[in-house]
C-alpha cells in the first residue's frame, strides 16, 4: 500500500507516537511518503498528487485534518485522521483509537466512509472572497472568541485552555442575528451561531442529540443566553446524555438546514474546527453531501446504520 502522510508538527502537544506509527506501517509493507505542513505552507500543493496514493494520513489537529479533507473534497481519496492535536474531536466522533500501532492497523485495514463536509464563504462578491471547509463545527461569536483566546495556551495545558479562555470571556458580545435557513429568514439575539456536522466537542460533550453527518444537513444552533453563566444548564443537560437521559438543551435554539447565511450586528469573529478564520460575519455556508472520505473501523456503525452518525456510534 502506498501512503501519503502530511504532518503538522505545530499542532497540539506534538506527537511522539508518529515514529512508531510510521514504523508500524513500514512493518506492514506500506510505502510512506512524508510531507510536513509548516507555517505558511500550501495545503493544496502538499496533496497535489494524492490521487497517486492509496491512503492519505492527515496528522495534526482538527483544523489540519479539515483543511486536507476540503482540498480532497469529492475525490473519494480515503483520509486517516491521525489525532495529533489538542482536542482531536474528529477522532473522538469517529471512535478512533489513539495508540500508534492501532492507528497503523486502521490505516491498512480500515474501510472508507463518506460523510458531509461544510463549506464557508466570506467576503462574497468582493476581491477578498474566500472559501474554507470544516468537518465538525463552524461558528460565529462566543465559540470563535474562546478558540482564539485558547490558541496560545493549548500547547501548555491542552484542553484546559478552553476553560481558561471561556472564563476570560464571561460577558461575550451579544448580537442581533439575521439568519437564513434554506431560504427561510429568522431574526433573533444571542452570543453565537454554531453549524454542527459532528456533535461531540471538548470534554466529550454532545452539542445536539440528533446530528447525522450523512444527512446533507447542519444542525444550526443559536446560543440565546447573554452570558457564559447562562450556558450552565445546557452543559448540565449534555452531561446527562452520558447516562441516557437526553434532556432538552436550555438556552439553545436548534434548526436544520443545508444552506445558511448569518449576519450579526455587531459583527462577530468566525472559527472552523477550532481554527479562527481571521474573518468576521457576514458569512454563508453550505453542506457538501458525502464530500469527505474518512477511514473507519470495519465494525463502525457509520457503515451499517445511516441514521447513526459517527459521533454517537
Amino acid at each position: 500500500m502506498n501512503i501519503l502522510m502530511v504532518a503538522n508538527m505545530r499542532s497540539g502537544w506534538g506527537d511522539q507516537g508518529l515514529y512508531a506509527f510510521v514504523r508500524a506501517l513500514g512493518e506492514s509493507g506500506a510505502e510512506v511518503t512524508l510531507r510536513f505542513l509548516n507555517e505558511g505552507a500550501d495545503v493544496s500543493h502538499l496533496v497535489r498528487d494524492a490521487d497517486h496514493y492509496d491512503r492519505v494520513v492527515a496528522a495534526g489537529g482538527d483544523g489540519t485534518v479539515s483543511a486536507i479533507a476540503y482540498e480532497l473534497r469529492s475525490t473519494g481519496i480515503p483520509i486517516l485522521a491521525y489525532p495529533a492535536g489538542t482536542a482531536n474531536l474528529l477522532a473522538r466522533n469517529l471512535k478512533m483509537p489513539l495508540d500508534p500501532e492501532a492507528l497503523a492497523d486502521l490505516t491498512m485495514n480500515g474501510v472508507p466512509v463518506n460523510i458531509d463536509l461544510g463549506e464557508i464563504l466570506t467576503g462574497e462578491g468582493t476581491a477578498d472572497e474566500r472559501r474554507s471547509g470544516f468537518v465538525i463545527i463552524a461558528g460565529a461569536g462566543f465559540d470563535a472568541a474562546v478558540m482564539d483566546g485558547a490558541r496560545e495556551l493549548k500547547p501548555v495545558i491542552g484542553e484546559g485552555a478552553y476553560i481558561i479562555s471561556a472564563i476570560q470571556n464571561l460577558q461575550p458580545t451579544v448580537s442581533e442575528f439575521e439568519i437564513t435557513l434554506d431560504g427561510h429568514r429568522i431574526k433573533t439575539t444571542g452570543i453565537a451561531v454554531l453549524l454542527v456536522n459532528l456533535a461531540r466537542i471538548q470534554f466529550d460533550l454532545s452539542v445536539t442529540h440528533n446530528s447525522d453527518a450523512r444527512d446533507g444537513l447542519f444542525e444550526v444552533v443559536i446560543v440565546k443566553t447573554r452570558s457564559v453563566a447562562g450556558l450552565i444548564p445546557a452543559v448540565w443537560a449534555a452531561l446527562l446524555d452520558r447516562v441516557g437521559h437526553h434532556p432538552a438543551r436550555p438556552a439553545l435554539e436548534i434548526h436544520t438546514a443545508s444552506n445558511i447565511t448569518v449576519s450579526a450586528s455587531p459583527s462577530l469573529p468566525l472559527q472552523a474546527d477550532g481554527d479562527t478564520l481571521e474573518r468576521r460575519t457576514p458569512m454563508s455556508a453550505r453542506v457538501l453531501p458525502g464530500a469527505a472520505t474518512f477511514i473507519v473501523d470495519p465494525g463502525s456503525k457509520v457503515l451499517t446504520d445511516p441514521g447513526e452518525h459517527p459521533s454517537q456510534s
